[in-house]
């Protein structure tokens, strides 16, 4: 796969590649100096497994706190597994008891989300590479002592490394995530070009809305964490720089998803008109504008990006006059508002992205009151918390979390009895149970394949499967065209750095260079035999198979957990407007001076900006897991149509009370119409019977809010709908393999 060059470029001047050098560079150190240097050869590929098991917590585009916690717990852990690993593998019963009920226990960790299921993978992983040799009493200690001090080299070597290079890993996860934006941007201007499918914009723009969502979650993790304390220090001035760029990006996102815009009226409507075009190109040039301002804060330059989109607004501005002169306000007014909110918000979108261009250039102001919004921005950070009784709590059959540590188990399992038979090893005549040979990378291949869904793990099994094959027939096209030692080393030192880099990316060519660093380890040991080429292709294709295969048992189908994530974002949504509301009463009350029993206009905002955050994440959850159903079975799939629909109104009834909301604000009371509408959106989400009402006022002010109110009362109506449809058995198959975005 070739990747573009500006794809490259996001790649190279990303925290995923300088994660990766930094994770290769920890792993390698330790074996390099004790093999090149001491020439003991074992003892550094034991401290370099003992350092990789703590690199697996030290990913890209975390918090820092998080990070070194996470890093300490596998150091710890880790160490513990290798000791007990070591201590049975030398006893057949002991083995074959531990191996499973270390795969359960630490598989279980998922129940702590992302950390705990890396957590888990890596003492895993250290588990597995401990059983290639069986160890005598003697030298468990030893094993144990030298992967202890791998792992602790690399958590001493990583801390240091994030305490030197906390600007740039803070730069670059801020650059990832208006990537991400620009990306969405552009996703958005391919609803104004009239050739390309509603239905595939609309699955394209989800999909960026998720992947953007996450990028920002982990830049607000990042830049918040540490915020400016208003001195006139230097490492406070760049904090206060990224700051600033990082609300210019939220503010941009406010202004892009403040109306759902009704794009197959505007195509009916304007089939042959060119202010679709225009729209399109300005969105695409602000899209560009963001790129390399992105590019830009990567590669730590200030650069004024300028790329104007005057020339389109203008050419809106002409067009929406000779619709005005024709009578489109009075034959169809409702039309003519929407087009107008579509430049309006086109204003706003430019001047934010010149914003965002100024503060990448200029000297960036103290804040006013840095206490006071370190309070607020605090309360936006992710929060990791380890307790006990979420563990205990999902020790049964219910729990997706059991049912996913019990398959991992049965297929660890598994992969030890075929690679014992592979061995040609009896299973109970001997005391070394097969590891040496097969058994263990079997293993290792069932254990990196598992994922808690089985959309999941038929996915990755794909691209693991691709990435091997392609590894190993590039490895024989290596090793008999290359025969410099040196040589040898500096492409293992490479494709060390690209596969820890690439495996958040693209994880089929992380799995290329993972499988050509493995074999080039092995052809160090054993130089001129090719043998281990195809030993590990094979290990890998059965591993595969025993992965897909137990995938089948006990699975947790998305479909399971998606009527809780549809009443999860329903209730979000609920709480956005509510939070909305608020905010509006408290504005108000701030212009009138009576705060008596208004809630502070500061609080009330940051209240209603979290819940647009709830909001996003809620959305992102609910619409991965429906793809991810998508990629099951259709046997496994249920309520595709209604489930299809709450995507789609969920994400209409958020875009239009982002829209209402500031408008509302701005006026001093809203009259019945307008009231009523509000009050009837409440009641639908709330499950009650709406009363909309048969007017709502389109004079002055009240014209930009009718049509968004009426989308919400319309959304939260059809929410209700569906979401009854849910507890109804399906009428049928989903026989809807691609559903309709837009119906």
């Amino acid at each position: 796969m070739i990747l573009p060059t500006s794809q490259l470029q996001r790649f190279f001047y990303s925290h995923y590649f300088f994660g990766g050098l930094r994770q290769a560079t920890g792993v390698l150190l330790p074996a390099l100096v004790l093999s090149g240097l001491f020439g003991w050869h074992a003892a550094g590929f034991v401290a370099a497994v003992g350092a990789a098991c703590v690199a697996i917590l030290d990913q890209p585009g975390g918090p820092r706190r998080y990070g070194i916690n996470g890093m300490f717990a596998a150091l710890c852990l880790g160490s513990a597994t290798t000791a007990l690993t070591g201590l049975a593998s030398s006893h057949l019963l002991a083995i074959w008891l531990l191996v499973p009920a270390l795969c359960f226990g630490f598989s279980m960790l998922t129940v702590y989300g992302k950390h705990g299921g890396l957590l888990g993978f890596a003492c895993l992983l250290i588990m597995t590479l401990t059983l290639r040799t069986p160890l005598t009493l003697a030298d468990v200690l030893q094993h144990t002592l030298t992967s202890f001090l791998g792992g602790a080299f690399y958590l001493l070597y990583s801390a240091a490394a994030h305490r030197l290079m906390w600007h740039r890993e803070e730069q670059q996860a801020l650059s990832v995530a208006l990537f991400a934006t620009a990306d969405y941007v552009a996703a958005r201007a391919r609803f104004y070009d009239i050739h390309l499918d509603l239905d595939d914009s609309y699955r394209n723009l989800i999909r960026r809305q998720a992947l953007m969502t996450e990028a920002h979650q982990a830049a607000r993790d990042m830049v918040l964490r540490e915020q400016p304390r208003g001195t006139a220090s230097h490492a406070d001035r760049l904090r206060q720089g990224l700051l600033n760029l990082f609300v210019d990006m939220i503010n941009l996102l406010d202004s892009m998803v403040a109306t759902h815009t009704d794009y197959a009226t505007l195509r009916r409507a304007l089939p042959d008109s060119d202010i679709l075009l225009f729209v399109r190109d300005a969105m695409i040039k602000l899209s560009a504008n963001v790129a390399e301002l992105a590019l830009n804060v990567a590669r730590n330059r200030r650069h004024r990006v300028r790329n104007s989109v005057k020339a389109e607004l203008r050419a809106l501005e002409f067009e929406l006059q000779q619709l005005r002169e024709g009578g489109m306000p009075h034959s169809d007014p409702e039309l003519y508002a929407l087009l107008v909110q579509v430049l309006r918000r086109l204003r706003n979108m430019a001047r934010q992205v010149d914003r965002m261009a100024d503060h990448s250039v200029n000297p960036f102001p103290p804040q006013a009151n840095p206490l006071r919004a370190n309070q607020s921005l605090n309360r936006f950070l992710t929060r990791q918390k380890w307790r006990a009784g979420l563990l205990t709590r999902n020790l049964n059959r219910q729990s997706a979390h059991f049912r996913y540590a019990l398959r991992v188990a049965v297929a660890a399992l598994l992969a030890m009895l075929v690679g014992a038979i592979l061995a040609h090893t009896p299973l109970v005549s001997t005391i070394d149970p097969g590891m040496a040979g097969h058994g263990y990378w079997i293993v290792l291949t069932v254990l990196i394949i598992m994922k808690p869904g089985f959309a999941l793990t038929r996915q990755r099994n794909g691209w693991r499967l691709m990435g091997t094959l392609i590894g190993c027939g590039l490895s024989l096209l290596l090793f008999s065209l290359v025969h410099n030692p040196y040589l040898f080393l500096l492409i293992l030192v490479a494709c060390s750095v690209l596969g820890y880099s690439l495996v958040q990316v693209n994880y089929t060519l992380s799995a290329v260079f993972n499988t050509l660093f493995v074999l080039l380890i092995f052809h160090f040991l054993a130089p001129g035999s090719n043998a281990v080429v195809g030993e590990r292709l094979v290990d890998t294709v059965i591993g595969s198979i025993l992965a897909l295969t137990c995938s089948y048992i006990l699975p947790s189908w998305e479909r399971n957990t998606l009527d809780e994530l549809a009443r999860a974002l329903r209730a979000a949504n609920e709480a956005f407007l509510q939070a909305g509301l608020d905010h509006v009463h408290a504005a108000r009350a701030a212009r009138s001076a009576d705060t008596a029993d208004a809630m502070d206009p500061g609080e009330a905002d940051v209240r209603w900006r979290l819940a647009r955050k709830h909001v996003h994440i809620a959305f992102s959850n609910f619409a991965a897991a429906f793809y991810r159903m998508m990629d099951e079975p259709v046997s496994r799939q249920r309520h595709v149509p209604e489930l299809n629909r709450l995507l789609i109104q969920n994400h209409t009834l958020a875009s239009q009370i982002a829209a209402v909301i500031p408008n509302l604000a701005l006026i001093d009371d809203e009259p019945d119409g307008i009231r009523q509408a509000l009050a009837a959106t409440q009641d639908a989400l709330a499950g009650r019977e709406a009363s909309p009402p048969k007017v709502i006022e389109t004079e002055g002010d009240y014209a930009a809010l009718a049509y968004p109110l009426r989308q919400m009362i319309k959304a939260a109506q059809r929410i209700e709908e569906n979401m009854q449809a849910l507890e109804a058995p399906p009428a049928g198959t989903a026989a809807q393999a691609r559903p309709a975005m837009t119906a």
